[in-house]
């Protein structure tokens, strides 16, 4: 009994060595491109080329040219263009999502399950299949011209978040309808039972929605490039950064380049962590509750 015990613990200690060194292999995988990317940001030598991995001298000067050369390349418009606009895109799309997953979690109507299941149905093509239709509405509403530009990429994240609620719906599904009924009896509206009860106990899911809203605007491409057209004055860092690789300006913007994309980097980072501690909180709070 005890050899048998013996070998069990040994199997389970082996196990556990290969499972972690699998997920450190795993972990320096994914962690290379991001140091590589930093390094690539202090490199003195311009152009895409490099002779060795490590750079031989590190400098600040990427950074700089980034934010002070905007003859060519405003970088600082295009970083505070992307922050209005995946600011503003996150609030109405963190409202939305969360609005209509719990009226469809809570509430019983006739057109709601035709209603998820065209959702459903609908989540299942890809956004771009629509990018020309959207494109050809906005044009009929002049607002892809000047700085109505900020407004229809705006309307463009914001307008497809009804179709997103499937995760917070399923979240929302797991609080006992008891505290609701509760909350009613006590002379709560539907909106205190939604803003005073459950938004407390969906910490986790709101930071989630959050983060996907800011994340979605901040990094999309294709949509901003369609939308923004040729006048760089409205780019969004992803159009602009993708500039810098022309053939007539990767010698010189090559690593500035990669100062952008690490910069473009830190206000996901700084609201990851900030939003972290109410995932924490939030936790903990469902689980007391």
């Amino acid at each position: 009994m005890e050899k048998k015990y013996r070998s069990a613990t040994t199997q389970r200690k082996v196990t556990n060595i290969l499972v972690h060194l699998f997920l450190v292999v795993l972990s320096l995988i994914w962690i290379f491109p991001i140091f590589w990317v930093v390094l690539l940001s202090f490199r003195v030598q311009k152009g895409q080329y490099i002779t060795s991995f490590l750079p031989s001298q590190l400098t600040l000067d990427n950074y700089v040219k980034l934010f002070t050369d905007t003859a060519i390349f405003n970088f600082p418009r295009w970083f505070m263009n992307t922050l209005f606009i995946s600011i503003c895109s996150c609030i109405i799309t963190t409202f939305f999502v969360l609005a209509i997953s719990y009226v469809l979690s809570r509430l019983r109507f006739k057109i709601r399950k035709p209603y998820m299941n065209i959702a459903m149905i609908l989540g299942m093509f890809p956004g771009f299949m629509s990018m020309i239709a959207i494109y050809y509405i906005l044009k009929g509403f002049s607002l892809t011209e000047g700085p109505f530009i900020y407004l229809a990429l705006i309307l463009v994240y914001s307008g497809s978040a009804g179709l997103e609620f499937y995760v917070a719906k399923g979240f929302f599904d797991t609080i006992p309808r008891a505290l609701d009924e509760a909350a009613i009896i006590d002379g709560a509206t539907k909106w205190d039972v939604f803003s005073k009860i459950i938004m407390p106990l969906s910490k986790p899911i709101v930071v989630y929605t959050i983060l996907k809203a800011f994340m979605a605007p901040w990094l999309d491409f294709i949509f901003a490039k369609v939308i923004a057209g040729a006048d760089p004055r409205y780019y969004t860092v992803a159009i602009g950064l993708y500039t810098m690789l022309n053939k007539e300006n990767i010698m010189n913007w090559y690593a500035p380049f990669a100062a952008g994309a690490v910069c473009v980097s830190i206000p996901i980072a700084i609201l990851f962590i900030y939003l972290q501690r109410f995932y924490a909180d939030g936790l903990s709070g469902a689980v007391k509750g």
